[in-house]
């Protein structure tokens, strides 16, 4: 039978999985939380998980549907990326193949999970041989880029995001560089909506730690409600990635989705989605056939 098999990597953003979990947990068969088994960053710097956390996923847990999955995940002589890179790749092997292997970040919250499940059930047919066709299904993230006294900043474009594949062949992070479906699912990513102590741990903890670009703390912390508009190219890596920022009046998730239901520069058109795909998929029809898949992982 196929599976909804759901995969969160556990560490020291733990407590952001109490938003993050709730939206899947009605429609995923299994939820996964992958924790180092010495409680160590990609860095290997140690973190503790307070008992109250512990406590929350036991209630929480009704359907008896979370397993924490733990092992060695870090390896001193591996950069963070390929330490993010192997973690992922375990995760996925522990979740099954054959299943449709989905992985969310801790700082991610679903919009409609319900509605991406009923996405990846129409392509259930990459699942009966996911070797001979590997795919990455995509969807967009909405990021929110600080908290302010009164509502929040956020980019106003939206950015891709590999949400969910058939054959966890993983280069880089989540992307196993396969041919990828595009889907109109969102979801609200707190990846900067935090105070500058949190950021600077995660920016030393995290695959890309090395590649953080100079201005961006400057840019962050200058940015308001009131200069929102003035400030571009916002990126923490190559900044012109994130051009343009934009602001929620209102910090409530409620609020916050209806916004972006109407709003039209957030919204992605069926006529955007329908070009990406058939990009894709004239790509991968060409390659295929000379295309040998092996799983790069770091053991």
């Amino acid at each position: 039978m196929k599976k909804i098999q759901v995969g969160f990597l556990m560490s020291y953003d733990y407590e952001k999985l109490k938003n993050s979990i709730p939206p899947v947990y009605e429609e995923s068969d299994k939820i996964y939380l992958a924790l180092d088994e010495k409680q160590r960053t990609w860095k290997g710097n140690r973190f503790e998980i307070d008992d109250s956390f512990i406590e929350w996923l036991k209630t929480f847990d009704v359907d008896n549907k979370i397993e924490i999955y733990r092992d060695n995940f870090y390896v001193p002589e591996l950069t963070t990326l390929q330490n993010d890179t192997r973690e992922r790749h375990m995760l996925s092997q522990k979740m099954g193949l054959g299943n449709w292997l989905i992985q969310i970040d801790a700082d991610e919250f679903f919009i409609d999970f319900k509605k991406f499940v009923e996405t990846l059930k129409k392509y259930d047919h990459f699942l009966t041989n996911p070797k001979k066709q590997p795919v990455q299904i995509a969807g967009f993230l909405i990021n929110i880029y600080k908290y302010l006294d009164e509502g929040l900043l956020y980019v106003n474009q939206p950015t891709k995001v590999m949400l969910a594949t058939n054959y966890p062949n993983y280069k880089n992070a989540r992307n196993s560089k396969e041919r990828v479906i595009y889907t109109d699912n969102i979801l609200l990513h707190e990846c900067l909506s935090r105070t500058e102590e949190e950021l600077k741990f995660k920016f030393e903890n995290w695959g890309h730690s090395a590649e953080l670009n100079s201005e961006f703390f400057d840019k962050w912390k200058k940015a308001d409600a009131t200069n929102f508009d003035t400030i571009k190219n916002v990126f923490y890596l190559d900044p012109t990635i994130w051009k343009e920022l934009g602001h929620f009046p209102s910090q409530n998730l409620n609020d916050i989705k209806d916004y972006i239901k109407s709003s039209d520069d957030l919204k992605l058109s069926t006529s955007f989605l329908r070009k990406k795909n058939f990009g894709q998929w004239f790509k991968f029809l060409k390659i295929f056939k000379r295309s040998k898949i092996n799983f790069e992982s770091y053991f």
